[in-house]
C-alpha cells in the first residue's frame, strides 16, 4: 500500500479525523471569541460531523455486501476507526455542551429536558460501551455474541437518537428533514442487506 494512502487506514485515519474536529472546533468557537455563540455553533457542528461518521460507519458492512467496490471495502474495513472518530466527534460535541451549560445556564435549561437527559444519557453511555469494546482486546473479552448484540443495539439506538433530535427540529427549521434522508437510506440498506437472497441465501449486515 503506498505511503499516503496508509493515513486513510486504521488508527491513522482515526488521528487524522479527531485532530481535524478538534481543530475545527477550535476553530469555530475562536471564529466567536469563545462565548456562548460559539459555543453553540460548535455543537451544531459537531452533531453534524458525528451524523455523518456514524452513518458511514453504521452503514458499512451493508454497502460492502451490496455493492462490493474499492470504496466500500475501504469503508468496510475502516468501520471500527470512523465509529471510534464518532466517538471522538460526539465527546467534543458532549465538551461543547458542557461549556454552554456553564457558561448560559437559563439558555441551558431551555434547550433540554428532563427527557433530553434520559435519552441522551443512554445514548452515550452506548457510545462509550461501544467505544471501549472497538479494540482487538476488550472486543476478545466480552466475546463475539455479547459484542455483536451491544453494537447492533446500540448502533440502532444511536440511529432512532439521531432521528429524533433532528426530526424535533423540523417544526421550526424544515430544511432540517435533510438530515433525516442518509438516516433513512442507512436503515433501508441494512434492512436490504439482511433479506434473503433469491437463491434463498440470507445477506447480513455486521
Amino acid at each position: 500500500m503506498p505511503t499516503h494512502q496508509k493515513w486513510f487506514e486504521g488508527w491513522r485515519l482515526f488521528a487524522l479525523l479527531a485532530l481535524t474536529l478538534l481543530a475545527m472546533s477550535i476553530w469555530i468557537a475562536g471564529m466567536r471569541g469563545f462565548e456562548v455563540d460559539g459555543v453553540r455553533m460548535v455543537i451544531r457542528f459537531t452533531a453534524r460531523t458525528s451524523l455523518l461518521l456514524f452513518c458511514l460507519a453504521f452503514a458499512a458492512a451493508a454497502l460492502a455486501l451490496l455493492w462490493p467496490n474499492a470504496w466500500t471495502r475501504w469503508l468496510r474495513r475502516n468501520r471500527r476507526y470512523l465509529g471510534v472518530s464518532f466517538a471522538a466527534s460526539h465527546a467534543i460535541h458532549a465538551v461543547a455542551i458542557l461549556a454552554f451549560a456553564v457558561m448560559d445556564p437559563i439558555g441551558y435549561a431551555a434547550a433540554t429536558s428532563i427527557a433530553s437527559y434520559i435519552f441522551g444519557g443512554i445514548g452515550y453511555a452506548f457510545i462509550v460501551a461501544m467505544a471501549a469494546t472497538s479494540f482487538d482486546r476488550t472486543a476478545t473479552a466480552i466475546g463475539a455474541r455479547a459484542w455483536r448484540r451491544l453494537h447492533l443495539v446500540g448502533g440502532y439506538y444511536l440511529l432512532f437518537q439521531f432521528m429524533v433530535s433532528f426530526g424535533k427540529r423540523i417544526p421550526d427549521m424544515p430544511l432540517y428533514a435533510l438530515f433525516l434522508i442518509p438516516l433513512v437510506a442507512v436503515f433501508a440498506l441494512r434492512m436490504i442487506a439482511m433479506a434473503p437472497r433469491p437463491q434463498n441465501q440470507t445477506l447480513r449486515a455486521g
